[in-house]
């Protein structure tokens, strides 16, 4: 445990962080998982209606920091590709 001011202040933030951070984490594999429920049914309209939710989901997860950019599009490009090879 640290000793100095500052660095006690830093344990607090960075533990605040991994919190929120690991709760956007956690939304983005629920919403992910609600996705690839709905493709393994197989409505397909339902889960055309699902993929703009869940890539909102990561858009703002990128946006708070939790996810970079190509992370982010690696993501909703598989999701788009078990979308489109729903028959």
């Amino acid at each position: 445990m640290p000793n100095i001011k500052s660095a006690k202040k830093r344990v607090l933030v960075t533990e605040k962080k991994a919190e929120r951070n690991k709760a956007i984490k956690s939304e983005v594999k629920t919403e992910i998982k609600k996705f690839l429920a709905v493709v393994q049914s197989g409505d397909k309209a339902a889960a055309t209606a699902m993929l703009s939710n869940v890539c909102s989901v990561i858009d703002s997860a990128v946006s708070k920091g939790v996810y970079k950019k190509n992370t982010a599009a690696n993501k909703k490009s598989g999701l788009a590709k078990k979308l489109n090879a729903m028959e």
